[in-house]
């Protein structure tokens, strides 16, 4: 199997196109490739398919072999990878993905696409539909119990399920131990991804995320879009205005706009490229 690696923000998952390749077991294959002792090394598995409904079709897995909704650090690798492989000229592009149609404009430079600003829509605030077992129009600072201690979280879905928690510091956090305590809380009922943001000022956030299914990642699109809606419904950050969300592997830019869509703008880079028997 052909197969291209990318990262956007450091956020690394393997690319393969299935308009020329055949992935039988899409599941066991990413988990195959994604182990980074005895595979390539990655945070999923993305195929790149034909759409009915727009020009492509983003069918993606988590490492562990479990499908996923959404990421938005891998739209815009998508995009750089039918760009740059000449199986599209246009610049603004319509991906499908299961949670709906995506739309992605590309930043092009010496005929190869750098970053991409991508429109993620419009945020799900309601409990029940984020999923969550929290009732009422929004789930803002409400009260949940992890392990032994009360802590506080605001829930949003960026098309995929999000638990953001305004931290002092995020630095020096045990990810391994608590990420699994919230994605597994039952709560949650479809498992959840957990931001863990502390607020750098108004228009700046700093973050780490614990993703479920991979773990602790470099960086999360939907994490970040989701951290800076929270950060508003908190009152910490503007609407309307484009807020810089710092993550380990590198610097997305957020704006929830007062139309009602949230916009991410980020990097997209190819890693290498390569064949592995599957």
């Amino acid at each position: 199997m052909r197969f291209t690696k990318m990262q956007g923000a450091g956020n690394d998952y393997i690319y393969v196109n299935c308009f020329e390749e055949t992935v039988k077991d899409p599941a066991a294959t990413a988990i195959k490739v994604s182990d980074r002792h005895f595979g390539i090394g990655a945070d999923g598995l993305v195929l790149i398919c034909p759409s009915q409904k727009a020009d492509f079709f983003m069918d993606i897995y988590n490492a562990d072999g479990s499908c996923a909704q959404m990421c938005g650090n891998a739209t815009r690798c998508v995009a750089k990878y039918v760009y740059d492989n000449h199986m599209t000229d246009k610049r603004e592009i319509a991906l499908e993905t299961r949670s709906g149609i995506k739309y992605i404009k590309v930043t092009v430079e010496n005929g190869k696409v750098v970053a991409a600003r991508v429109n993620m829509g419009a945020p799900v605030l309601a409990g029940r539909e984020i999923p969550t077992k929290f009732d009422g129009d929004t789930v803002v600072r409400q009260k949940l119990t992890v392990g032994e201690k009360e802590t506080e979280v605001t829930c949003v879905s960026m098309g995929n399920p999000h638990c953001v928690v305004f931290c002092d510091e995020v630095k020096n956090l045990p990810l391994r131990d608590i990420g699994p305590q919230f994605e597994n809380h039952p709560m949650f009922p479809e498992r959840i991804n957990t931001e863990f943001v502390k607020v750098l000022s108004p228009n700046a956030l700093e973050m780490r995320v614990w993703e479920r299914g991979s773990g602790e990642t470099l960086a999360c699109g939907t994490g970040a879009c989701a951290s800076v809606v929270a950060a508003v419904l908190n009152g910490y950050c503007p609407r309307g205005e484009e807020i810089t969300v710092r993550l380990l592997g590198g610097t997305l830019k957020i704006e929830w706009t007062k139309e009602g869509d949230v916009f991410m703008t980020g990097p997209a880079a190819v890693v290498c490229t390569g064949e592995i028997e599957i």
